[in-house]
């Protein structure tokens, strides 16, 4: 191991604009991800269609109750197809049954009715800690083999859930409760997958998620695909994620195209106190030819690291004027391992950073702290939640065996920044033929392990990465 720091710099530049032969860093697929998505689907041969229960889609009739008779009746024939005919069609929230596909084909929008009251709370888990919220448009809790489909569109029309949090952020940071306003302003998800197996995701447009757009909780073997998620239309949706992969296993996204205002695709496994008890990693999750646009990350792991993310790839994708190509984020009370996070084949263009690694993300929401005129004080039980104490040995992540090869960037603010906490050191980070270009090199630190081959990176400030590392 070499410990200089000067001579660690100049073995980097040394190899920076040498060309290696590309076939000595071949990516193969590991064996699991032959294994991931859903391995089953419904039947079509039954069909049933939701005009025969009374909904009609003209855009002013709420139809919750005609749709779910539909969705019923389907599942009691033993499964089958429930399709509509063309036309908007306002709802509250919709529980699908095993064995049936909600169809929506082209010319058919679902849009949620503008009342939160037609999605009454129920207990799931939210931004990383179990509670009880608002149901999503559809849900589907505790079935097997589901399926949403069709080329039609599911709009959120979140826009006042949106401004609702706006209106709540700025009062609760004048109070310094930024850390709460997330989940005491309770917004409507678009479709929620929890402790399911075997659930496809396919085709559909969705718009103006009020808040995260697809969430899969505690399931496994499910498939997102062929999506465009469109959060962006008429303001900027707060935390309106692309896909969620949380505590879950074995999932596919591909063919999908996010455009929203937090992460664009996010794995996620628990916060803190709460994300420690219920210790369920997500692992095992294949991410292939996806797109990101505006949005926090194509890929993001974190911030909710408590219950480990695993053997996560991303190939064949891009990130055109997204925050971050793989962003890597956690606190210093989440605990958690991130680690064999693998990006291979991947071009960003107009972004922040191509890599960013954070273990001390956003301090003002991630870390819990009671303002002395609520002590005393009876609190939700939520915030009872967030406010118990990780003991700090307990509280710390870890980041390790983070890969990138066959990268392409153009207009890139700074290429990395990757910066670990003298408690805990970023452990092994491999950059293979990389071919970018930036405003800035970035920075490495608290890192060992680090490894760099066939990387050619021009900046505009001429400058070559930092390299602080640790033996």
């Amino acid at each position: 191991m070499i410990n200089s720091r000067f001579f660690l710099v100049v073995v980097f530049l040394t190899t920076l604009f040498f060309r290696f032969d590309s076939n000595v860093f071949a990516f193969e697929l590991p064996e699991w991800t032959k294994k991931v998505g859903a391995r089953t689907k419904p039947s079509n041969e039954f069909k049933i269609n939701v005009a025969d229960f009374g909904a009609v889609g003209d855009g002013k009739t709420l139809n919750t109750k005609q749709i779910q008779a539909a969705i019923d009746a389907c599942a009691k024939k033993g499964g089958g197809r429930v399709e509509f005919p063309k036309g908007e069609y306002i709802v509250g929230a919709l529980f699908l049954k095993s064995n049936v596909d909600l169809h929506m084909g082209k010319g058919v929008t679902l849009r949620a009715v503008n009342n939160v009251d037609e999605f009454p709370d129920m207990f799931t888990r939210v931004a990383g800690i179990e509670m009880d919220w608002p149901t999503a448009i559809i849900n589907v809790i505790g079935q097997r083999n589901v399926a949403i489909t069709g080329e039609g569109t599911i709009d959120g029309d979140g826009k006042y859930l949106w401004d609702r949090y706006w209106e709540m952020r700025r009062d609760y940071e004048k109070r310094g409760l930024r850390w709460i306003v997330d989940y005491d302003c309770k917004r409507v998800r678009s479709v929620v997958v929890k402790d399911c197996e075997d659930v496809t995701i396919d085709g559909l447009t969705f718009l103006r998620a009020g808040f995260w757009t697809i969430q899969i909780l505690y399931s496994t073997h499910c498939t997102a695909s062929n999506l465009t998620i469109l959060n962006n239309i008429g303001g900027l949706g707060p935390s309106t994620d692309g896909v969620n992969v949380d505590s879950s296993s074995y999932v596919l996204i591909e063919g999908c195209d996010v455009d929203c205002n937090d992460d664009n695709i996010c794995l996620k496994a628990g916060r803190d106190a709460d994300g420690l008890r219920v210790n369920r990693p997500t692992e095992y999750v294949l991410i292939r030819n996806c797109i990101a646009r505006r949005g926090a990350g194509l890929m993001t792991c974190g911030s909710e690291t408590s219950g480990d993310i695993r053997h996560i790839i991303c190939i064949d994708s891009k990130a055109i004027g997204t925050s971050q190509a793989l962003r890597i984020k956690s606190a210093m009370t989440r605990g958690g391992t991130v680690e064999h996070i693998y990006m291979h084949n991947v071009t960003a263009d107009s972004t922040r950073h191509f890599l960013n690694c954070d273990m001390n993300w956003n301090p003002s929401y991630s870390y819990s702290l009671l303002p002395d005129e609520y002590k005393g004080k009876e609190l939700p039980s939520h915030w009872q939640t967030m406010l118990i104490q990780v003991p700090p040995e307990q509280g710390l992540p870890k980041f390790k065996n983070i890969f990138l090869s066959n990268i392409k960037g153009t207009n890139i603010q700074t290429f990395i920044n990757c910066i670990g906490a003298k408690e805990s050191i970023i452990d092994g980070v491999t950059l293979n033929n990389i071919n970018a270009e930036a405003q800035r090199a970035g920075t490495v630190r608290f890192t060992r392990n680090f490894t760099a081959n066939n990387v050619q990176l021009k900046t505009a400030d001429n400058s070559q990465i930092t390299l602080d590392l640790v033996p």
